[in-house]
């Protein structure tokens, strides 16, 4: 099972990034998705979620309505699209893969995902 997360990189405040996560070796269109992020010296936090079907999906309150995520099952890849990015925002992005299959929940928490990419680095300057 592989998870390769990519789109990182620096961008003014205000600006936007798209990250794409393609995952392989598993059935994924049968799983939720997720994205978590970790700052230097912060706890990773969970930002973005969608069920294995696409109809759940939730977001962390700090980047409501500034971030979108979406997955292309053909593609077996999930994307966030982050907008209106802020200083704050950066951090190292996983993508990740529920460990329960058809889950109608998304649920914030890490330990509830059992792959994890290997991180993309987002920094946005002020």
């Amino acid at each position: 099972v592989q998870l390769q997360a990519s789109g990182g990189g620096l961008v003014q405040a205000g600006g936007s990034l798209r990250l794409s996560c393609a995952a392989s070796g598993r059935s994924f269109s049968r799983y939720s998705m997720g994205w978590f992020r970790q700052a230097p010296g912060k706890e990773r936090e969970f930002v973005a979620g969608i069920d294995w079907s696409g109809n759940n999906i939730d977001y962390a309150d700090s980047v409501k309505g500034r971030f979108t995520i979406s997955r292309d099952i053909a593609k077996n890849t999930v994307y966030l699209q982050m907008d209106s990015l802020k200083p704050e925002d950066t951090a190292v992005y996983y993508c990740v893969t529920d460990r329960f299959s058809f889950s109608s929940k998304v649920i914030p928490v890490a330990s509830r995902y059992d792959y994890w990419g290997q991180g993309t680095q987002v920094t946005v300057s002020s």
